[in-house]
């Protein structure tokens, strides 16, 4: 098959299919005395493996690996296991990121006016960054927002005027007899 078939067939484009070969990731194809790209079956495979393995969320580096570990017949699960459970960890760590975003940003929209002022905390906010709810979700910037969904009280001040939900001061718990 030629490379337009050959990218239909395995549901990635051609431009891909040169990436990859450009990387080593698939070996070269055989060619025409003409110079056309030839791919057989297996190259189909192989394209296929990698797109589902990109529709994973996984790298061109661990694709690799993997690719490596489908190949050698005497591998052993546990590697391919391990790749697996570190993607899951990585991605779990990217949901728990993108959620504080979304947490950020509801709350910045949840308080500005979205009226004819030009007075916005979503502005102030992005102009005047500092380390607050509505900073953490920064890349790098992981915090634990369990518990603070819903309760605007344990939210941080965006330090906008029209935004006071500042975390409250610890109460202090009923006291207790020396004994």
């Amino acid at each position: 098959m030629n490379i337009g078939e050959t990218a239909e067939a395995a549901g990635v484009s051609a431009k891909m299919i040169r990436y990859y070969e450009s990387i080593d990731l698939i070996k070269a194809p055989v060619r025409t005395e003409s110079g056309y790209r030839v791919y057989s079956p297996e190259d189909i495979h192989t394209l296929r493996f990698i797109g589902r393995a990109r529709d994973l969320g996984f790298s061109i580096e661990e694709i690799s690996s993997l690719l490596t570990l489908w190949h050698d017949r005497s591998r052993a699960s546990s590697d391919v296991k391990r790749i697996a459970t570190e993607k899951i960890a990585t991605l779990e760590a990217k949901i728990r990121e993108l959620g504080a975003m979304v947490e950020s940003l509801r709350h910045l929209a949840e308080n500005c006016h979205g009226d004819h002022r030009p007075d916005c905390p979503i502005i102030t906010d992005l102009a005047n960054p500092k380390v607050t709810a509505t900073a953490i979700a920064r890349p790098g910037n992981l915090v634990n927002l369990k518990g603070m969904r819903g309760r605007r009280s344990a939210r941080a001040d965006c330090g906008h005027e029209s935004c006071r939900n500042t975390v409250p001061e610890k109460q202090a718990g009923p006291a207790t007899k020396n004994r």
